[in-house]
């Protein structure tokens, strides 16, 4: 971090792998508020202020820390869907068609998203016809490869950052494909198919220097191999899934028992969701790998093995409904029964009515902008720095993983303060 971080000049490409409710909303989202249509509610990058040091008045994070500005995003995807920004912003029903997508109608259309590497075996309730040609995944991979720098080229961008926005894929387990580099450049040869499309996108923007976020909860960038180049090629990566609604209500509500030393006897969680990916998740294996993401929250912050009087014995459910009425709006219901003072049970009811893409637009934008920073500070491998957005943070394998949300806030501000002094 000694090393000084070049400027944020130019422009800046954001590629996201997915057009559709979260990558829609969070590009009109940019396009509003740099047309002074609305506010950067949610992103910490915009609204949250820092003190640089104790002495200091708290100022704002884009006021201190060298960020790109809104203005110099430009905006590329890739979807299985050809429907471009404004035609996915009106299918997935997360803005007002007058209040904010009309007004921003022609810069939306311009966005046409670029055929993907999809394969239905990794996603069984989509079935995309804005697809590369089936290859072997080595050929898929240049070909994104070649996406990225074509892209580059086109809107004249000096930098690139490219965020998975994506669906949730099937749940696979590290194998020997992922044990190193060497052994993944030979999957790659072999077509072989526990390398799935979200690795390969990983793989290209990473071989092109570029940085790659994980916003779902897919076995992507969270192995040896993909680490290793991440550090050969001094590129930074971060995963993975985005945290919103329910599971950023654990990352409260769970510290608040731990620092009471208030017992816990179990956890009921419970969605219904009617998105795109509310469909996905239909799937047994798809939901599995998102019950993944989620299950190991709540043993990281309490540390049972700490407490096993208070957390050793919990129950922990979760439940994902696709109700389509609902769309993206997410109901997340929980039901906590905690233990007080001489055993006595006591219940936590909590009913979150909340929206999926509205909660997660301003993540994307804030590690769009952080990521970038680190790329410029030369900063590469896994940012676990960057977990305050995460369900599932990476982190380097000698790190136990942070989940506590304001253990996650100070770290996050005590990077940014380093690299702003930098």
């Amino acid at each position: 971090m000694e090393k000084r971080i070049a400027p944020a000049a130019g422009r800046l490409g954001v590629l996201t792998v997915g057009l559709g409710a979260v990558a829609s909303t969070f590009i009109a989202g940019v396009e509003l508020i740099r047309q002074g249509l609305a506010q950067p509610i949610g992103s910490l990058s915009q609204l949250s202020r820092i003190r640089l040091d104790e002495a200091a008045d708290p100022e704002l994070i884009r006021d201190v820390v060298p960020l790109a500005g809104l203005d110099q995003l430009v905006f590329g995807a890739w979807d299985p869907f050809s429907d471009n920004a404004y035609e996915a912003a009106l299918r997935c029903g997360v803005l007002d068609r007058y209040v904010h997508i009309e007004p921003i109608a022609a810069a939306l259309k311009e966005i046409e998203p670029m055929p993907a590497v999809f394969d239905q075996a990794y996603v069984r309730r989509l079935d995309g016809t804005n697809v590369k040609p089936a290859a072997t995944r080595r050929e898929l991979a240049e070909a994104l490869r070649k996406d990225i720098r074509d892209f580059k080229a086109e809107r004249t961008c000096d930098r690139l950052v490219v965020i998975w926005c994506a669906s949730t894929e099937v749940y696979l387990e590290p194998g020997a494909a992922h044990h190193d580099l060497a052994a993944l450049e030979t999957a790659l040869d072999a077509n072989d198919p526990s390398v799935p499309p979200s690795m390969l996108y990983a793989y290209a923007a990473l071989k092109e220097g570029v940085p790659f976020l994980n916003g779902a909860p897919n076995l992507t960038t969270d192995v040896p191999a993909m680490v290793e180049l991440a550090n050969t090629a001094g590129v930074p990566i971060a995963g993975k899934d985005f945290k919103t609604g329910q599971t950023l209500l654990k990352t409260v509500l769970a510290p608040m028992l731990r620092t009471r030393m208030l017992g816990l006897a179990g956890w009921y969680s419970t969605n219904i969701l009617g998105n795109r990916d509310g469909e996905v998740l239909d799937d047994p294996d798809s939901f599995r790998t998102k019950e993944k993401s989620k299950l190991g929250v709540l043993e990281h912050i309490l540390e049972p093995e700490r407490h096993p009087e208070l957390y050793g014995d919990f129950h922990h459910q979760v439940r994902i409904n696709y109700y389509p009425p609902r769309g993206d709006q997410k109901e997340g219901w929980d039901n906590v029964d905690i233990v007080g003072w001489l055993g006595y049970p006591m219940q936590i009811k909590v009913d979150f009515l909340c929206r999926d893409s509205i909660l997660a637009a301003p993540l994307v934008l804030d590690l769009v902008l952080f990521t970038d920073l680190a790329q410029r500070a030369g900063l590469s491998g896994v940012q676990d720095w960057l977990s305050f957005y995460f369900k599932d943070p990476q982190h380097a394998l000698d790190v136990r993983p942070e989940h506590d949300l304001f253990v996650q806030r100070t770290t996050l501000e005590n990077t940014l303060r380093t690299l702003a002094s930098s």
